[in-house]
C-alpha cells in the first residue's frame, strides 16, 4: 500500500518555531543595525575585535572579499556504508569562507549538494519498443555541470560553480558544493535517491554543526567550529534541488531552510506513473539503474557493479509497480519531519521533473504548516535567475538573511507565491491553488448529429450516453500528431472539445480524468491530454539568449561573476498541449498491484494529470484527446489495441479558479 504523507500525525507543534529560531549573537546584533563595518565588534574573551557582517535596511551588505576567501577541502564520515567495505561512506565538501572566519567572524553556509559535479558517463538507455530486439543505445546526456579538478588553496580563491559564491560570500556567508555518495570525490554507491544518498549530504550538515568527523585531504582531522554558527541552506535544481528536500525529511538540526529548483519529491513519480513505466522528458528509456551509472564517477569504478545491478532488477520495468524499493525514494512519506523552510520552484512546462513534484511536495508541507515560499515560470527544467534575476536575488536574499542570519526584512510576510502568467509577465498570490479554486466536472459525450462516430465529441457539464466510441492504437504517432487535425476524426485517437469560450477561464491544480473504456490488445495504457484549441504565441518553455550581459556577484579569475540574460522562446501554433496523465490499466486499484483485465470488457478507470497553472483565452476551447500509448513517454508495445470509451460517463475534472 503506497504511504502517503497524510498519514502520520496532525498538526502540532509547529508554531513554536521557525520565526524565532535560534541565532547567533552577531546576527541578532546585526539585524538590529548595530555594526557599521566588518571590523567593528566588541571584543571577544581574548580581548581581539572580532569581524562582524554589516547590515543595511534588512539586507547583508557585500563587505568580505571573494577574492581572498578560504578555500578547503573536507572529507567528512557518513552513518552509512554503502559499497560494503568495511569502512563508513566518506561525502567530500568543498568549500569557500570569507577569510575574516580565521579572525573569529562565525558564518552560515549555503550548500549545494550533486551528483554531477565531476560529469557523467555516457550510457545506454531502456529499450522502449517491447517486440523489438533491438536497443535504442541513446546516450543519457544529463547536464553534468563542471568538475573542478585539483583546486589548491592560496593566493586568489579559486572559481567555484555557479553564482552563490560571487553574491552570497561578500555578504558574510560560506558556501560549499558537496558530491554526493558514490560520485567525484566521495566513496559510497549511487542509488539514484536511496537512503545512503540522503544520509550523505546530512553528514554535511552534521559537521558543520559538530556531530559528525572530518578530515582534510591530507587525512587530518578539520572542524568547523571556529567559524560556522551551525545554520544551513541548501540549494540547487534537478538532482542538486531534490537531495535537499530528501534531507529535510531527516530533520537534521541545523538545516534550516531548502531552496529545490525543479526537484524531484517521488522517484516513482519521476520514472512511472499509476502502475505504468513512463519516462521524464527527453529522457526516454531512462530508469534508476541508467542515472546511477551515469553519476558513478567516484574513484572505485568496480566496487558498486552489483549494487547498481541489484538496483536495475528491482525496479521493475516490467509491470511499473510501486514497491518498497520505491517507497524508500519517497520523500513524501517523511514531510512531518521537515523542520526547515522551503522556497520552491519549477517551471509549468518542465517535463523532465513533471510538476506533480512540486505540486505533492507544497500540499504535504501545508498540511504539517511548514513556512513557505513558491515560484512559478513558463519554462520548462531551468531556474528563473537569467531572466528575472534582480527580483530572484531580492527575494532569496532576504529569504537567506531571514532565516540563517533571523534579520527581520518582511520576506515571510510577502505573497507565498509568485506565478509567471506569460513571458515576463508575473502575479503574485496568497496561495496554491488559489484559495476558492472549485472543480469542475466536464462529461465526454460524442457529438450530436452526423458526424462520423460522433468525433469530434463535446465537452458539456450535462452527460449525453451513447454508444461507445473506438480507436486503435498506433504506437509511431506522437502526442502533438494525435492531438491535431481536431475538426475530423482520427482512427487513432478520441477528442473532445468545448464551444468556443466566452470568457477566460484559469485552471489551476491538477485535473483528473475518469473514463469507462475497454481495451483488446498488447497496450495496457491509457493517456489522456488536455489540450487548448486556439491559434495563439506561446511559451515552449524553452530559453533563448538576449545577448545582454549582466553582473550579479565578485568575480575571481576564471569566473567573472557575470553572465548572460536569457528570454523566454515562443511559438505561434493552432494548439497547445496543457497537461496530460497516464495510467496501465492492470493498476486501476492500487499502483502497487497489477490485476489483468478481461479483454473487450469495460472498466471503470480515473487517474490523474499533471498539475498546472494555465488560462484557456477566451475564444478558444478547451479539448480533452484520448489515446493509448504517448511515443515520447510510455512504453511502446506493438500497435493495434483496440480501445473503446463510453461516452457520457467519462469525465475530465478541471480545478477551476475565479480570474481578477
Amino acid at each position: 500500500m503506497r504511504r502517503r504523507a497524510t498519514s502520520g500525525p496532525t498538526l502540532r507543534h509547529r508554531a513554536r518555531r521557525r520565526l524565532g529560531a535560534p541565532a547567533v549573537a552577531l546576527g541578532v546584533v546585526a539585524a538590529l543595525g548595530a555594526a557599521p563595518s566588518a571590523a567593528t565588534a566588541a571584543a571577544g574573551a581574548d580581548g581581539a575585535e572580532r569581524p562582524r557582517i554589516k547590515v543595511s535596511e534588512g539586507e547583508t551588505q557585500p563587505i568580505f572579499s571573494r577574492a581572498d576567501a578560504i578555500f578547503q577541502t573536507v572529507h567528512v564520515e557518513t552513518t552509512v556504508d554503502s559499497d560494503g567495505d568495511g569502512v563508513r561512506d566518506r561525502v567530500e565538501m568543498r568549500l569557500l569562507r570569507p577569510k575574516e572566519t580565521d579572525a573569529g567572524l562565525r558564518v552560515p553556509t549555503i550548500i549545494e549538494p550533486s551528483p554531477y559535479w565531476s560529469g557523467g558517463n555516457p550510457i545506454e538507455n531502456h529499450d522502449v519498443d517491447i517486440d523489438d530486439g533491438e536497443g535504442d543505445a541513446v546516450l543519457s546526456a544529463r547536464d553534468a555541470g563542471r568538475g573542478l579538478g585539483g583546486l589548491e588553496a592560496g593566493g586568489e580563491a579559486p572559481a567555484f560553480p555557479g553564482i552563490y559564491d560571487n553574491f552570497f560570500l561578500p555578504r558574510g556567508y560560506a558556501v560549499a558544493d558537496v558530491d554526493s555518495i558514490g560520485t567525484g570525490g566521495s566513496t559510497g554507491c549511487p542509488t539514484s535517491g536511496g537512503r545512503n544518498e540522503t544520509l550523505g549530504v546530512k553528514a554535511a550538515v552534521d559537521w558543520l554543526n559538530g556531530r559528525a568527523r572530518g578530515w582534510d585531504p591530507a587525512g587530518a582531522p578539520v572542524t568547523a567550529r571556529s567559524w560556522s554558527t551551525g545554520s544551513v541552506a541548501m540549494i540547487g535544481q534537478s538532482y542538486n534541488g531534490t537531495l535537499p528536500q530528501a534531507v529535510a525529511t531527516t530533520g537534521v538540526p541545523g538545516l534550516k531552510t531548502i531552496v529545490p529548483i525543479a526537484a524531484i519529491s517521488s522517484w516513482y513519480d519521476y520514472y512511472r506513473a499509476n502502475g505504468g513505466v513512463v519516462a521524464p522528458g527527453t529522457f526516454q528509456g531512462e530508469d534508476l539503474d541508467v542515472l546511477a551509472k551515469f553519476v558513478y564517477t567516484r574513484a572505485d569504478r568496480e566496487i558498486c557493479k552489483q549494487t547498481i545491478a541489484d538496483l536495475e532488477a528491482g525496479q521493475d520495468r516490467i509491470t511499473g509497480d510501486y514497491s518498497p524499493l520505491w517507497d524508500e525514494r519517497n520523500y513524501l512519506n517523511a514531510v512531518e519531519n521537515v523542520r526547515a523552510s522551503v522556497f520552491a520552484v519549477h517551471g509549468v512546462n518542465d517535463w523532465n521533473v513533471k510538476t506533480k513534484h512540486f505540486a505533492q511536495w507544497w500540499r504535504a508541507l501545508a498540511k504539517y504548516d511548514v513556512p513557505r515560499k513558491l515560484w512559478l515560470h513558463q519554462a520548462a527544467h531551468a531556474t528563473p535567475f537569467r531572466w528575472r534575476a534582480e527580483e530572484w536575488l531580492r527575494q532569496l536574499h532576504h529569504w537567506f538573511d531571514h532565516w540563517l542570519y533571523d534579520i527581520r526584512n518582511g520576506i515571510t510576510r510577502e505573497p507565498m507565491v509568485d506565478v509567471e502568467r506569460a513571458p515576463g509577465a508575473w502575479e503574485r498570490h496568497g496561495d496554491w491553488p488559489e484559495p476558492g479554486t472549485r472543480t469542475v466536472a466536464l462529461r465526454l459525450n460524442a457529438a450530436a448529429g452526423a458526424a462520423p462516430g460522433g468525433q469530434p465529441g463535446e465537452l458539456a457539464t450535462t452527460p449525453r450516453p451513447g454508444a461507445a466510441q473506438a480507436f486503435v492504437d498506433q504506437k509511431t504517432r506522437t502526442a502533438d500528431e494525435l492531438a491535431d487535425n481536431w475538426t475530423a476524426a482520427d482512427p487513432n485517437r478520441l477528442v473532445y472539445l468545448t464551444p468556443a469560450l466566452t470568457r477566460p477561464i484559469r485552471v489551476n491544480g491538477t485535473p483528473e480524468v475518469s473514463v469507462r473504456a475497454a481495451l483488446d490488445g498488447r497496450s495496457p495504457f491509457l493517456t489522456a491530454l488536455l489540450v487548448d484549441y486556439g491559434t495563439d504565441t506561446r511559451p515552449t518553455g524553452a530559453l533563448r539568449s538576449t545577448g545582454e550581459s549582466f553582473c550579479y556577484g565578485a568575480g575571481v579569475t576564471g569566473d567573472t561573476g557575470c553572465t548572460t540574460r536569457t528570454t523566454h522562446v515562443t511559438a505561434t501554433a493552432p494548439f497547445k498541449i496543457v497537461t496530460r496523465g497516464w495510467i496501465d490499466v492492470r493498476n486501476r486499484h492500487d499502483p502497487a498491484r497489477t490485476e489483468p483485465i478481461t479483454p473487450g470488457t469495460m472498466y471503470s478507470f480515473r487517474w490523474d494529470m499533471q498539475p498546472n497553472d494555465y488560462v484557456f483565452k477566451a475564444g478558444h476551447r478547451i479539448g480533452v484527446v484520448v489515446l493509448s500509448t504517448d511515443f515520447d513517454y510510455t512504453l511502446r508495445y506493438p500497435a493495434g489495441t483496440k480501445v473503446e470509451v463510453q461516452p457520457g460517463i467519462s469525465e475530465v475534472r478541471l480545478p477551476v479558479a475565479r480570474l481578477g
